[in-house]
């Protein structure tokens, strides 16, 4: 089930990716995933060339990264393959390992600048910007993320893939969904397989509906896809990338990760958008993200309201320390014992 990930001559540490979540997956957070370990490679938020170019503030906010945060994907999104190739050349010279295309975001917005899956519908016209973006880099790798296509009518993954690496594509993610479906409905796992029948060499990465250890285990049996890319499930677990490297590699999952860790967790989160970003933007995104963790933290009453309140650091930390000093007393460790039950009985 597993053998070494390599896109051109970048080795990774393991064959797992984080995805690249609008408005969720920046430096702040990939920190703290990576920090859980076993993330192979990671991916900054979709880059807008015409803002990388003239390095605007949010488009620097969003392309942020440090040491620490390697090997790192930066992905441009776009029809103007002009920009494009610029953008790529100014990716790959502030440290890129490697340049990603999206093909894949179903997003309106995106889609109407003819990026994202828009250029799913064109795969002539999207083949030659490909072509012209590769000739642009000197020794990054160029990978790419669709979707199946746009609509069922044209289900275009296969063929395209087979193309890109023929024109020089490293590595192809494929999410199991068409744009018409959007985030409904059950990645189709078959049809990632089809997609790895459809290449010679390059490592095809299966992205979509991966919640568990489990999940992975059987996308990669499914479908015989080199690796997995992981969403939504690492926002509320950023440890699922551990788990699903012992469940791999060692065939078991290990005991989630305690209270307090889970608790040091967020704070390094804050704290990390704090130095990427400010204190008001520590506050106002975790007046969001609290419930992302939360799920896994349940029960959580004296969590998730009044971190809902904060409005600076010091209220953070009392929101934190409050409920950590609940759930370890007799009274939060009966709670969360009673919780626990309940889920088992739900489930069983």
């Amino acid at each position: 089930m597993l053998k070494p990930l390599a896109i051109e001559s970048l080795k990774l540490s393991t064959n797992l990716l984080l995805a690249p979540i609008a408005g969720y997956c920046d430096v702040a957070f990939r920190l703290v995933a990576r920090s859980c370990g076993d993330v192979g490679l990671a991916c900054t938020d979709l880059l807008c060339p015409e803002g990388v170019l003239r390095e605007n503030f949010r488009s620097m906010q969003l392309a942020a990264t440090c040491e620490e945060d390697s090997p790192l994907a930066m992905q441009l999104y776009g029809g103007d393959v002009d920009k494009l190739c610029e953008a790529a050349r100014w990716a790959e010279d502030r440290g890129a390992d490697v340049i990603d295309i999206n093909m894949g975001c179903p997003v309106d917005k995106i889609t109407k600048r003819d990026g994202g899956s828009k250029l799913l519908c064109d795969p002539d016209r999207t083949l030659r910007m490909v072509e012209r973006v590769k000739r642009t880099l000197r020794h990054t790798p160029l990978t790419a993320k669709l979707r199946l296509g746009w609509d069922d009518s044209c289900i275009v993954a296969p063929s395209l893939a087979a193309r890109l690496e023929e024109a020089g594509v490293a590595m192809v993610t494929i999410h199991g969904r068409t744009t018409e479906m959007r985030f409904s409905g059950r990645a189709r796992i078959d049809a990632i397989g089809e997609v790895v029948a459809a290449v010679k060499r390059i490592p095809v990465i299966g992205n979509g509906d991966i919640r568990s250890p489990q999940d992975a285990g059987e996308m990669i049996r499914r479908t015989g896809c080199a690796g997995v890319m992981i969403g939504r499930a690492a926002l509320s677990a950023p440890w699922i990338f551990r788990d699903i490297w012992s469940y791999l590699t060692a065939g078991f999952v290990p005991p989630p990760p305690s209270i307090e860790q889970k608790c040091q967790l967020m704070r390094d989160h804050f704290h990390n958008l704090v130095r990427f970003r400010s204190e008001r933007s520590a506050v106002c995104e975790f007046r969001k993200r609290v419930s992302w963790y939360a799920k896994e933290m349940n029960p959580c009453r004296c969590l998730r309201d009044p971190m809902r309140a904060i409005n600076n650091t010091a209220d953070f930390e009392d929101v934190i320390s409050r409920f950590l000093d609940w759930r370890l007393s007799d009274a939060g460790q009966r709670d969360a014992a009673e919780f626990e039950e309940s889920q088992c009985a739900m489930a069983g």
